[in-house]
């Protein structure tokens, strides 16, 4: 069963550094334990939004308490927002909250270096091919995924969507199963390919990926995701 740490799990209930530092590390385990497991989501992901939010937590603190230094009256994790009484300068909720960050972030840093090691490990595993000829168009087509020793192709339709944001500018990947060919000599990538041109006409001209990995692992927990992923880095780098 997925453990997951709410996001606001340093203000909820109530701010004590023991009682956190058992929350945290307890959920923690549980991360490594997934990691022993190879399976890397939604762990990884948590990992890196919660270690996200302790950094910009400090870093508002340690700007408004320097301007400000006063009582904190209220810590808001969901909107990343500390409000301050100017008449106090030494507060034990802001001592407690200090020693909470301060204790996370190292623990947060070594599991993600965790993470991020069997992601790297897994991702030198996988390879991508094109399947046929390649479109001018490569932001709809198809996935072929197989995983390790099993036989079977899985076969997603993948969707790239590009989100233009202030400061960057990023790609989403969408995927819909579709079906599994079962492994055998009749089905080739290429012959899925056809198979599937005769069989929908929503894409004419698809572009097609097969995604190969040499390990067998957890699909939904760690070679979808990872291939998701592959996959735009790809397409962004043709």
């Amino acid at each position: 069963m997925e453990k997951r740490l709410n996001d606001d799990w340093i203000t909820e209930k109530h701010i004590d550094f023991e009682y956190k530092k058992y929350v945290l590390l307890a959920w923690l385990q549980h991360v490594n334990e997934r990691f022993e497991e190879v399976k890397l989501y939604p762990a990884l992901a948590d990992l890196v939004r919660h270690y996200r939010n302790l950094v910009a937590l400090r870093e508002q603190k340690h700007q408004l308490y320097d301007s400000f230094p006063g009582k904190l009256l209220q810590a808001d994790i969901r909107q990343f927002k500390l409000v301050y009484d100017k008449l106090s300068t030494d507060d034990q909720l802001m001592q407690q909250l200090e020693q909470i960050i301060s204790f996370s972030i190292p623990h947060f840093e070594q599991q993600l270096a965790e993470g991020r090691k069997i992601y790297d490990f897994i991702e030198s595993k996988l390879s991508i091919l094109p399947v046929g000829i390649v479109p001018l168009h490569t932001d709809a087509g198809y996935l072929f995924l197989r995983n390790g020793d099993e036989r079977d192709t899985r076969v997603f339709e993948y969707q790239i969507t590009i989100y233009d944001q202030p400061e960057e500018r990023y790609r989403a990947i969408g995927l819909r199963y579709i079906t599994s060919y079962s492994g055998n000599l009749k089905y080739t990538d290429e012959q899925i390919k056809l198979d599937l041109l005769r069989c929908k006409t929503d894409l004419p001209n698809p572009a097609t990926y097969a995604v190969r990995c040499e390990l067998t692992l957890p699909v939904e927990e760690t070679l979808l995701p990872l291939a998701k992923r592959s996959l735009v880095k790809y397409l962004a780098a043709s």
